[in-house]
Formats: structure tokens, sequence, C-alpha cells
């Protein structure tokens, strides 16, 4: 199975023009498929300017590449300014990109990050990133939102957003402790509040605004790690990559049209124990 969607749900989003952050990240990618094959037309932000580059690329037509610092004020607004330029109009803003540090065979940088000693710039990038960005790009899409009389916005969180993590998953026979870091729960933790904040101050201008809490993702970690999680999950398993596409799609379609200032949780039953 890919991200691309089936044909109950293929044709969608036809006309619509999306915003999608973090768009070179494993999931960023997906989503770009399964967006594009529900018809939207899809702005692919992300720093990674190879990667967006890339994709858009692979892609085709109905997607522009846009090399963009989320966390810089004048860089996103140029950059909502130049989607409307090319598209006409903004009526998704996916709010994907994120700091996640990665506990896969090939990641080691931030692992070893205890409460205790964790270094202030991390902190501070994770916040400038994972919620100031999300902050900025609300922001710069609400004028051509507001002008139009319509929008959506989907924040994408973590179950780490709502428990917090079990460090046990991290420990490796032999190898030094490794946690998943303070910043990324407590930052996750504040997308729900400002979904719901968004979702009540823009009440009556037919501007949705929800969150989707995502669990974890099975992408090149140690068996060890996968037959942790496996045990700990409902479902006995990680997430293939492309299983949040459907909820995305659900979101940012009018299938959720009364929908606004929730959570869709798709964890495997992780916070269900």
């Amino acid at each position: 199975m890919t991200g691309a969607p089936s044909s109950s749900i293929a044709g969608v989003l036809s006309g619509r023009v999306v915003i999608l952050t973090g768009a070179a990240g494993l999931l960023g990618r997906q989503y770009t498929r399964a967006l594009v094959g529900a018809g939207a037309r899809v702005a692919l932000l992300d720093q990674n300017a190879g990667g967006v580059e890339e994709l858009s690329r692979e892609t085709g037509k109905d997607t522009v590449a846009v090399v963009v610092d989320i966390t810089d004020r004048r860089a996103v607004r140029d950059a909502v300014e130049a989607v409307v330029r090319a598209f006409g109009r903004v009526d998704v803003l996916v709010n994907n990109a994120a700091i996640d540090p990665k506990f896969d065979e090939n990641a080691l940088a931030d692992r070893h990050m205890s409460f205790e000693e964790f270094p202030l710039e991390v902190w501070n990038e994770s916040l400038a990133v994972n919620l100031t960005g999300m902050f900025l790009c609300a922001q710069a899409v609400a004028t051509p939102m507001l002008a139009q009389g319509s929008g959506v916005i989907v924040n994408v969180s973590s179950m780490y957003g709502l428990v917090g993590p079990d460090q046990r998953l991290y420990e490796e026979a032999g190898k030094p402790a490794a946690y998943k870091p303070v910043s990324y729960s407590v930052t996750k933790s504040a997308v729900s509040g400002f979904t719901k904040y968004l979702a009540t101050y823009w009440a009556g201008k037919n501007i949705r605004v929800n969150t989707l809490t995502l669990g974890g993702v099975e992408h090149q970690q140690s068996a060890g790690f996968r037959e942790r999680y496996a045990a700990r999950t409902p479902l006995g398993r990680m997430a293939r990559s492309d299983e949040y596409c459907g909820a995305l799609l659900f979101l940012a379609s009018d299938a959720s049209s009364y929908m606004t200032g929730s959570d869709l949780v798709v964890d495997g039953g992780w916070t269900a124990w």
C-alpha cells in the first residue's frame, strides 16, 4: 500500500490548494502523494531545498516547492503570498513540520539528552520550530482564508502530547541511556491548546482547525525497539508511513465539515491502555 488515496476518497480535495510544511520528511512525502492523489494542488514548504524540489518533480504540475524557514515571520508571509500568486488561494494548511529526534539506526544526535542536562539551545530550537513555526504559518494563512471566507488548518501532533513518553522503549542493552526529549513532549502537548484557541477564535468565520495526533512510524529502528513498541501497542506494531494519510485527508476535506477544535488520535491504540 502507498500514500495514494483509494477510489472512495480520490478527488475529495479536487481544486483545493494545500500548504504542507515539513514536506520533505518521511510523512511529508506520503502526505504529498495522498493530497495530490485526492485532487489537491500542494505547496511543499521545507528548508530542505533538494528534498522538496525532488518531490515536486516527482509529483508533477500540481505541486510547487517553496524553500522556507518557518521560524522566520517575513519568510513565512512571503511564502504564503507566493502560493496565493501561484494558485490564487489557500484552502488548507497542514502544520506538519517539527523537530522530532529519531531513534533509528542512523540517528545518534539528541538521543542521550537527559532532562537534568538538557541544553537550553535545543529547548529553544524546538519551541521555535514546533510551536512558533506553527503559529507563524497559521497567522500567515489567516489573511487569504478570511478574505475568501473559508479554510481548514490541520495541526499535526503526537501521542506524546497526550501521555508521557515511555522511556523504557529507548533502552538498548550495552548502550548509554537514551531519552525522548522533554522539548518534544512539551511542544506537542501545546498543539492541542493552540488548535482549540484558533477554532474558537475563528468561530463563525468558516475556518476549521483540528489536531491530528499520531503514534510512531516504523523506519529503520532497531529490532529491539520495534519489539518493545509492538508489545506496548494494542495493534501490536508500529504504523506504516502511509497509514496516516486517510486521517489527514479526512480532516483536510469536507468529510470532517462538522468538526473543529478536536483531536483525531491515530496511534494504534497506544493511549487506550
